[in-house]
């Protein structure tokens, strides 16, 4: 049986996502999640991940910096607190239209969640080594 707890966001190690991409997982399987995980990740100006779409539906909220959000055929300019829902097998990203750093926080409605690339086809597990390169700038 699982317990709360508190994740202490200073003791998360950082995850380097390539071109000064970093996520910081929170809540995660190995933190006792079952049914979501969630993370924030931060991408300075002008980085994006790659178009990309994942097995499971994927909330967004942006917490600082200006973002334009692609999702399938649509594109929107957000905001801070702006949020965004996508659901599973959409091809979407965020990308840092703004000139200061972008933070996003996420929550996937799922604890196994994996990321397939428009370009390639390629799918990975999240925040795997296979995950790292899929940053653009």
């Amino acid at each position: 049986m699982f317990e709360s707890r508190v994740v202490r966001f200073a003791e998360i190690p950082v995850v380097a996502r390539g071109n000064g991409v970093e996520t910081k997982p929170l809540v995660m399987e190995s933190t006792g999640a079952q049914s979501f995980v969630s993370g924030m990740t931060t991408f300075p100006v002008g980085a994006a991940l790659k178009l990309h779409k994942h097995n499971t539906e994927e909330m967004v909220v942006l917490l600082e910096g200006e973002a334009t959000v692609e999702v399938g055929e649509a594109r929107y300019d957000i905001v801070p607190y702006d949020t965004t829902h996508v659901p599973a097998g959409i091809f979407h990203r965020f990308v840092n239209r703004g000139t200061t750093p972008m933070r996003i926080l996420w929550v996937y409605g799922a604890t196994h969640v994996t990321r397939t690339f428009a370009d390639t086809g390629v799918t990975v597990e999240h925040l795997s080594e296979g995950d790292k390169g899929g940053v653009r700038r």
